[in-house]
């Protein structure tokens, strides 16, 4: 039995549909969601919906019975996650899961002067929790999703341009569809046991190369502004961007900037038995229609 958390979630919800096009029955897929209500879609196509909470230790421990794979997708409370990762560890211990797939981030920095501290130390943290219990585990090294460029950028992109401080810093920039698939691949094959794999698209992109893929699909010209941190912050929360939000997408550019998500080794496409969808793809697929 497979066993998928954060199963209504944009990145669960893909790893089932592709459980499902690569011929795995329903009767073997069960998902964890909050509630019946957020599941209906899920039970309609005939998977298994356990009722659980990563707050509540108890409802994991009985959602987690009889499992052989459970794919933990973290989780997105970023206050609260690490407790809520440590519960499902453990009760995936308790109750005999034979083998923990983690869905956690690509990074260079490991220390506390990470821009992305905030992030990348609890999936550090989580990474030993899983370890240390002895049972097999995968760990998925996930590169910054490119569907979030997007809400980096705004609504009014393609008419005010790119404006984020991330300079000259290149990314992984990796379709979450592609993320999918390839979690789905390893849950269906076998061989992944205490292997770590960088989930990363083959080229590496800065934002100037991104703007002028925007400007070929719009027809005209796209800039990209690069501004200082503080700039941004007071420009974008003066324009109405929460204050938390611009905090956020602060500390992604600068993880950019950085060099965070850049990287020459990737198994995605060995994953996927094909080249992943280049940045180029994607954009097209988003900004097409405008």
């Amino acid at each position: 039995m497979i066993l998928i958390t954060g199963a209504t979630g944009h990145l669960g919800k893909a790893t089932i549909d592709f459980l499902l096009q690569k011929g795995i029955s329903p009767d073997n897929i069960s998902a964890l969601a909050r509630s019946a209500e957020k599941a209906e879609e899920l039970k309609a196509k005939g998977i298994n919906i356990k009722i659980g909470d990563y707050d509540n230790y108890a409802s994991l421990a009985e959602a987690f019975k009889g499992v052989d794979k459970l794919l933990l997708v973290s989780g997105s409370d970023l206050v609260k996650r690490g407790e809520q990762h440590k519960n499902a560890i453990n009760a995936a211990k308790e109750v005999g899961v034979k083998h923990i797939i983690y869905t956690s981030v690509l990074r260079k920095n490991e220390t506390e002067t990470s821009p992305i501290a905030f992030l990348t130390q609890q999936h550090i943290e989580t990474e030993k929790l899983i370890k240390a219990t002895g049972i097999p585990y995968t760990l998925l090294l996930n590169s910054l999703y490119a569907d979030v460029l997007p809400g980096f950028f705004g609504e009014k992109v393609l008419e005010t341009g790119v404006f984020l401080p991330a300079g000259n810093g290149k990314a992984t920039f990796t379709a979450r569809t592609d993320m999918a698939e390839a979690t789905a691949n390893i849950l269906i094959t076998e061989g992944h046991e205490n292997k770590e794999y960088i989930i990363a698209n083959t080229e590496n992109n800065d934002l100037h190369e991104v703007a002028t893929i925007l400007g070929e699909l719009s027809g005209k010209r796209v800039n990209y502004l690069s501004p200082s941190k503080e700039t941004y912050l007071e420009t974008v929360t003066k324009a109405g961007l929460p204050q938390e939000y611009a905090g956020i997408f602060a500390s992604f550019s600068e993880a950019i900037e950085q060099g965070e998500f850049e990287t020459a080794n990737t198994d995605l496409e060995n994953l996927l038995g094909r080249k992943p969808t280049t940045i180029k793809a994607f954009l097209t697929q988003v900004y097409s229609k405008n």
